[in-house]
Parts: C-alpha cells; sequence; structure tokens
C-alpha cells in the first residue's frame, strides 16, 4: 500500500534539510570530516554546571522537574530572560516572552500563526535552510533579496516590495539574522539596521528576526555595540525577535524563546499547545540553573576565543591550500565561512569529489530560494578539531583542483559521471 495519496498537498512538497542530509553521511563515510551542520564544539560545554544542577534537580525534592508546565514556559526562567535581554537593549515584560523546543519550534510557530498558504515572505539571499522550510511547509512562497556587504540591499528590497504589492500579492513579513547569517556569516551594518526599521514602518511591514549568534562576536573584528538587535530599537512593537541557547549554553537542552507583542505571544501559546503541550521542564530548569549561576557571563570570552580562533585556522588554511582560487568574506562572529568557487565551478561537482576523498560541506543552492548559488558552498568550522580542519580543507582543496583539471582536460564533471551525492 502506498500513502501518497492520503498525504496533505503540504506533505507532498516537503523536502529533507541539506543539512541533516549531510549529517547523517558520518556513519557510512570512513574518516569523514564534515564542515556541514552548524554545531557548536562540545568541549565548551558547562558539563560540571549541568551535571551538579541534573543530580539535584533529579534528586526527586521537587516533583515537578519531570511533571509537565506551562505552555508559555518555565516562569523563572522567563523572568530570568528580562535580564539577558536588557542586556541586548531588549525591554521586554513577562507577557512578552514564551519559551520554544529550539528556536527552529520558534520558527515553525511563528509560520503557522501569521502565513497563509501563497502568502509572500521576503528573504535574504541566501537565507537560513530551517526558515526556507518552516515557511514552504505552510505553504508561503518564498522571495529573495540580495545581500550587501553589510547585510540586505535596501533599495532591492524596497523595488521588491513595491513590485508584489504592484502584482497584488500580499507580503507578511521580512525574515533576517542580522548578527553572522547563517550561511555567509554578514552582519548588518548599525546604520541599516536603523534604515531597515524605517523602511517596516513606512511599508507597514512585520520584521522577524533570528538572533542564535549575536553573543559569539570576535573580539579582534566585532563587540556588543555591532549586534544590537533590530528588536533593541524597535518603537512600533513590529519585530518578532527569536533566540537560543543551543549555541552558548547546549543545543541537546532544546531551550529557546520569542519576544514580541502580547498578542502575538498570546496567540503563539495557542499554537505551541497544539505542537507539544510545553518545552521540556527538566531542559529549562537546567537552563535557568546556568543562567542564574552566571555561565553565560562567566564562559562568554572563552566562547568568544574559542571560536575566533577556529575561524583563523580555517582562513589560513584555505588562504595556504586553494587562496588563489576562491573568495569569502571574513566572518566577524558565528559559525561559518561563506565561500566562492571560480567562475564555471558548480558545488555539486566538488562536493561528490570531496566525499570521495571524505570531507563534506553543506552546497549554496541549499540557501538559496530562487534556484541560484551553485558557485558557493558553506563551512562550519565551528566543532572540528584544529588539525581536522587543516586536514580537511587540504581534503577540499584537492578536490576542487581535480575539477578544474577535469574541466579544462575536457572531460566530464563528476557531477555528470553518474557519481551520486550519498543521501540519507
Amino acid at each position: 500500500m502506498t500513502f501518497d495519496r492520503f498525504f496533505s498537498s503540504a506533505a507532498l512538497v516537503m523536502r529533507e534539510s541539506a543539512i541533516r542530509r549531510m549529517g547523517a553521511l558520518g556513519a557510512r563515510i570512513p574518516d569523514l570530516i564534515s564542515f556541514a551542520p552548524g554545531y557548536p564544539d562540545p568541549v565548551l560545554f558547562p558539563w560540571d554546571t549541568l551535571r551538579d544542577a541534573a543530580a539535584d534537580l533529579l534528586s526527586g525534592q521537587d516533583p515537578a522537574a519531570l511533571q509537565y508546565g506551562a505552555t508559555r514556559g518555565y516562569r523563572p526562567l522567563i523572568e530570568t530572560l528580562g535580564t539577558l535581554l536588557e542586556a541586548r537593549g531588549i525591554r521586554s515584560t513577562f507577557e512578552e516572552r514564551i519559551v520554544t523546543s529550539g528556536s527552529q519550534q520558534g520558527l515553525d510557530l511563528v509560520a503557522r500563526l501569521l502565513i497563509d498558504p501563497g502568502d509572500v515572505i521576503l528573504v535574504e539571499l541566501p537565507t537560513y535552510t530551517g526558515a526556507i522550510s518552516a515557511f514552504n511547509n505552510v505553504r508561503a512562497s518564498l522571495v529573495g533579496v540580495p545581500q550587501e556587504a553589510d547585510g540586505i540591499d535596501i533599495e532591492a528590497l524596497d523595488r521588491t516590495f513595491e513590485r508584489l504589492r504592484a502584482e497584488g500579492r500580499r507580503v507578511r513579513f521580512l525574515y533576517l539574522v542580522p548578527n553572522f547569517q547563517n550561511p555567509t556569516g554578514l552582519l548588518i551594518g548599525l546604520d541599516k539596521r536603523r534604515r531597515l526599521l524605517e523602511w517596516a514602518d513606512r511599508q507597514d511591514v512585520v520584521i522577524v528576526e533570528d538572533d542564535p549568534y549575536g553573543d559569539l562576536y570576535f573580539p579582534d573584528s566585532a563587540g556588543p555595540a555591532d549586534t544590537r538587535p533590530l528588536k533593541a530599537d524597535d518603537t512600533s512593537g513590529r519585530v518578532i525577535y527569536l533566540s537560543s541557547f543551543s549555541k552558548t549554553l547546549a543545543p541537546g537542552l532544546r531551550t529557546a524563546w520569542v519576544v514580541a507583542p502580547e498578542a502575538v505571544v498570546q496567540k503563539l501559546d495557542l499554537v505551541k499547545q497544539a505542537a507539544d503541550i510545553c518545552t521540556g521542564g527538566l531542559d529549562q530548569r537546567l537552563v535557568h540553573r546556568a543562567v542564574t549561576a552566571g555561565v553565560l557571563v562567566t564562559e562568554g570570552d572563552r566562547l568568544r576565543a574559542h571560536y575566533q580562533r577556529k575561524r583563523t585556522v580555517m582562513e589560513r588554511a584555505l588562504a595556504r591550500e586553494i587562496g588563489d582560487l576562491v573568495t569569502w568574506p571574513a566572518p566577524r562572529g558565528g559559525f561559518f565561512l561563506w565561500v566562492t568557487l571560480p567562475a564555471g565551478l558548480n558545488a555539486d561537482a566538488v562536493l561528490t569529489r570531496a566525499l570521495q576523498a571524505s570531507v563534506s560541506f553543506v552546497t549554496g543552492t541549499a540557501f538559496f530560494v530562487d534556484g541560484s548559488g551553485h558557485d558557493t558552498l558553506r563551512l562550519s568550522f565551528s566543532q572540528p578539531a584544529d588539525d581536522r580542519i587543516d586536514e580537511g580543507i587540504a581534503r577540499l582543496g584537492r578536490a576542487i583542483r581535480e575539477e578544474i583539471d577535469a574541466q579544462l582536460a575536457g572531460g566530464r564533471s563528476s557531477a555528470d559521471s553518474g557519481t551520486s551525492v550519498p543521501r540519507g
């Protein structure tokens, strides 16, 4: 029996995440060095703090630790979020905050709340694949806007919006990752942030601001002032702000949050009730213990220095191995390098050769909603050890040069040779 005829129209167009697919290859390819997933380095997890907190929470003194909880979230954590947000310049009330099971759930809830099938969502070109999936799953129409060195091109944004309005299409919101964007690593400039808020007020557009990396600026090139959220200067209440503990504490705790006008949070509460009833109470309590113990403050400098060093290791390896062939914008924070290949080279063909050499990455097309990006790829430096970064980039360099040689020789590229990329 086939179930295809029973699936909804939305289910029939769902697609697997390219990042998840590449992440599944580790068990199938020997000695794989993966630059695909944007995973934090587990050596930075606050193991001792979480171990002690878990022992106390699992002592049985607080039965609620393993019980159902409020859909809105664990109240002490929501209250603590207020202090964390104030440090980012965001003033909010308890009623304007809701805890989610990771930022991905936040995107899914916002999508279900705001989008009707066919509605237009404006996104950066390229943009985060998780957002693409969340918005596609509710049958949105995604329209991309190109980026400049300091983030989204506002003039192109305005032209795109005016064109869509002239066509009678409804734009629901603009989705942005202002701080060290996934996948490009770009940082939206402070003046451009102000202009984006002015544009949103003038055109009456909601902004969904996704900020998982704002605390992970690199001290050699950025600071807290550079990552001030748009939400901090939102005087109209039109910015919905998402952030997470996944990159600063541990992603396995699946604890994130949304800040939005109270009326929006009330509706998100209803959507979340149908999704998971509540985020895990034990997870939230562990996060609350870690935050109130000062882990984010005491470990913040260590995290930033650690990822800055890893970025430098990867950049030096790229410059050494293929600096004559590829380009990338120097990231000032976050987890990623965004690489542009030589003209005429296809990232899918390079990936096929790279997998044969036991190294992986995510091809750029996964991040574009307009079908472009074939000459780009995303490399994550956050998890692999330094020596693995060096070896992986050496392997990648050989794969790129082999693909160039094959094209110069007039032979078929590996993308045309019948060699397929393994799929999870």
